[in-house]
């Protein structure tokens, strides 16, 4: 779901080898000699005006309990400590290592029978909280077009980079539903399944997404994203324009299809500056989660390595913002604000250690998000592949025997 890891692109990415936000008055990117001046609104994403609304965020089999994890989310006091993981469904099951056996990253993703399995995979083994939808975040750009594949042990890549406005209008148009009409089959049988566990949809960022169609693949510096950013604004404004439209667009087709809630995933935004990050890319993050808040389900932001962008990411607009393991939660909370729940943190690293060390770890997080809004369990990144499946489980266990208070 971001720059992913190997070949498992589920939910969000890990770096791997190189090249193969609205604010009211966030400035628009400018050439050197160009005077300043306040930035264009992005075009909001357009809206369905014809499909039914979805259910209310706790919307529930009759009989079912409330859900700890919409209620931490909304920042009511939960029955329990939620939990789920970012990667959850992914290579450390060897269940999803048997069933993806053969079958490539991006047509696994469009055969709805394999993601409802996939995507249930860590609901049934571990009793988490929610499930996150299994995906990738180049799928809705693979469905309108672009010429990209997932390549094993590098990531995804694109035959024909962007470059110009030109490049932005020939390769981009707009989602339809009907282009991604597998997710909203996969859903629907999803919602089916998990009898009142929310699930999670999600969509890449637009700054995550322009990297892989400026770079061509992934990239560890990021040199040509913010190049173009810096060199020509016209083509930065036209392609992150149309990202935030097509970012919503996918989001918007998940929840209407039934999930409870969504993340945006801006894997990569912790490449840039505070200053770049508000003036480049907040107000079109910004632009996402705006075009979606009509949908009435919560809104998580995460971003890897974006410590110090935490109050803008926060200030986009999220109900819930990520924090990564590099920042101590009790920090981010403080960067995030009274108003917005937080998620995380613990690192997928520690899942390594002895028990005694994972419980201790966990417990600092537990301890530090009783602070917050609301606390939402997770790792401070995605579910490493050599996981010990027992050891998620025990984690969930502990998680869920701890006092809220």
């Amino acid at each position: 779901m971001s720059a992913p890891q190997k070949d498992d692109k589920s939910a969000e990415p890990t770096p791997v080898k190189p090249d193969a936000a609205k604010p009211e008055k966030a400035t628009k990117p400018k050439a050197p000699d160009a005077k300043p001046e306040k930035a264009a609104k992005p075009e909001k994403a357009a809206k369905s005006e014809t499909a039914a609304k979805p259910k209310a965020p706790d919307a529930k089999p009759e009989g079912a309990p409330a859900s700890a994890f919409l209620a931490a989310c909304r920042g009511e006091k939960p029955s329990h400590v939620p939990v789920w993981f970012m990667r959850q469904a992914g290579r450390s099951l060897p269940e999803y290592r048997k069933v993806r056996q053969g079958v490539p990253m991006l047509e696994s993703c469009t055969r709805p029978e394999m993601v409802v399995e996939i995507t249930m995979q860590p609901v049934r083994r571990y009793g988490v909280d929610a499930a996150i939808f299994y995906s990738d975040i180049v799928v809705p750009l693979k469905a309108i077009g672009v010429d990209l594949d997932i390549v094993p042990g590098t990531g995804p890549v694109v035959e024909n980079p962007i470059r110009s406005v030109k490049d932005v209008e020939s390769q981009l148009r707009d989602l339809e539903p009907d282009d991604v009409s597998y997710v909203t089959e996969a859903v629907r049988g999803l919602v089916g399944e998990l009898k009142g566990t929310p699930l999670i949809g999600f969509s890449g960022a637009p700054f995550t997404l322009a990297s892989y169609l400026i770079e061509g693949g992934p990239s560890r510096d990021h040199r040509l994203t913010k190049e173009l950013m810096y060199r020509d604004p016209d083509t930065w404004d036209a392609l992150l324009g149309r990202l935030a439209k097509i970012a919503a667009a996918f989001l918007r087709v998940q929840v209407q299809a039934g999930a409870q809630a969504v993340q945006l995933f801006d894997s990569w935004a912790g490449s840039l500056s505070r200053d770049d990050y508000e003036r480049y890319v907040k107000p079109y993050a910004a632009e996402v989660l705006d075009a979606v808040a009509d949908l009435e389900v919560p809104r998580i932001h995460f971003g890897v390595g974006t410590g110090e962008l935490l109050g803008e990411m926060a200030d986009a607009g999220a109900d819930v913002v990520g924090v990564d393991w590099r920042v101590d939660l009790a920090d981010g909370i403080k960067r995030v604000g009274s108003k917005r729940a937080v998620q995380g943190n613990l690192d997928p690293t520690v899942l390594f250690a002895p028990d005694d060390i994972i419980k201790a770890k966990a417990d600092a997080v537990l301890k530090a998000g009783s602070k917050a809004r609301g606390h939402v369990f997770n790792l401070g990144h995605g579910v490493l592949p050599a996981t010990d499946p027992d050891a998620l489980a025990r984690l969930v266990d502990h998680v869920h025997a701890y006092e809220v208070r």
